[in-house]
């Protein structure tokens, strides 16, 4: 077992110590917040050790684990890299991409392992498909929240839309070559509401959509590729994949069966994947205690949260060139 120990006891973190003491991967230690009064009440309801300081709770630990908020990253990972310690840092890596690059090189000098937060890469109904989709060339995708005050100190990009990103990027075996935004500002004194188009150089198009001030929750993206169409429901954890093949000569009577103009026919298959159910958190933490243990790579690693970040900072760069509302 890992000695783990978490920076940060707000609601996310709550949840990761909470998974962590549950963990057989791990050994929880203890946790660090700046707030006397949250860790005191953390303390209180759920008797996790509260240590006094960061560089306490590293020296006491193998494994940190930040989920503090974005402005933090970068000062709580260089401690605990030059301590020697894996990291493990929610999303988005960092706030700035000199940020994110310099905990990439301090990872690499002190031989520690780096693993972000992207924890949809783990959702169920994703992991049920990833290994269908196959060279997408189109791909749409749909993040709508309900207004929440927590999160609001970053744009809707960094919030929200980063998942997306990722997803996209792990997906798309190519660069982005190109990325037009823009975002609006309702409520926040950053964008709410943003659209972003990334190109790539394969001649794939992604287009992200991502809301926080939504009427209803929605996390869904579609890929479109050749002779098939995948949806991915990450909210109701559901995937579907369409498909179209030619058409056999004897056809069952219920078949679904398109004709173009040549008069080629196109049948239409239905497949809908079993998804097992998971808790995607605790599953990005145990993948990352096995990375540690078995000496592998991080199946979201420290570049992957860079690359992230980079496309994102990309897009948001888009809105200074318009007038936001």
């Amino acid at each position: 077992m890992l000695k783990v120990g978490v920076l940060g006891a707000g609601h996310l973190g709550k949840i990761h110590l909470k998974l962590l003491k549950q963990s057989s991967k791990y050994e929880l230690v203890g946790f660090y917040d700046p707030s006397k009064e949250n860790a005191k009440k953390v303390v209180e309801d759920f008797g996790y050790t509260s240590f006094s300081s960061i560089d306490e709770l590293i020296d006491a630990v193998e494994v940190v684990d930040i989920v503090t908020p974005t402005l933090s990253h970068f000062e709580c990972a260089k401690k605990a890299i030059e301590k020697g310690r894996h990291i493990f840092i929610e999303k988005p890596i960092a706030k700035t991409m000199l940020e994110a690059e310099a905990i990439r090189t301090l990872a690499s000098q002190h031989h520690v392992k780096g693993q972000v937060g992207h924890v949809e890469r783990f959702n169920p109904a994703f992991t049920a498909v990833k290994d269908k989709i196959d060279n997408p060339m189109f791909i749409e995708t749909h993040r709508l929240a309900e207004f929440n005050p927590r999160g609001t100190d970053v744009p809707v990009v960094l919030d929200l839309m980063i998942h997306d990103i990722d997803i996209i990027l792990s997906c798309v075996n190519s660069k982005v070559k190109d990325v037009h935004a823009s975002g609006i500002s309702v409520i926040s004194e950053t964008p709410d509401i943003a659209n972003a188009r990334i190109e790539f150089e394969n001649g794939c198009v992604a287009n992200l959509t991502s809301s926080r001030i939504s009427m209803k929750n929605m996390r869904k993206t579609r890929f479109f590729q050749k002779d098939a169409y995948i949806s991915v429901n990450f909210l109701s954890k559901e995937s579907e994949i369409v498909r179209i093949q030619d058409a056999p000569d004897n056809l069952d009577e219920f078949a679904m069966v398109l004709k173009n103009d040549e008069g080629v026919e196109k049948q239409i298959y239905f497949e809908n994947p079993e998804v097992t159910n998971n808790n995607a958190i605790l599953d990005e933490l145990e993948t990352f205690a096995d990375a540690i243990l078995n000496d592998t790579t991080p199946i979201v690693t420290l570049a992957n949260g860079s690359e992230a970040l980079r496309i994102a900072q990309w897009v948001i760069d888009c809105f200074k060139t318009q007038a936001v509302i």
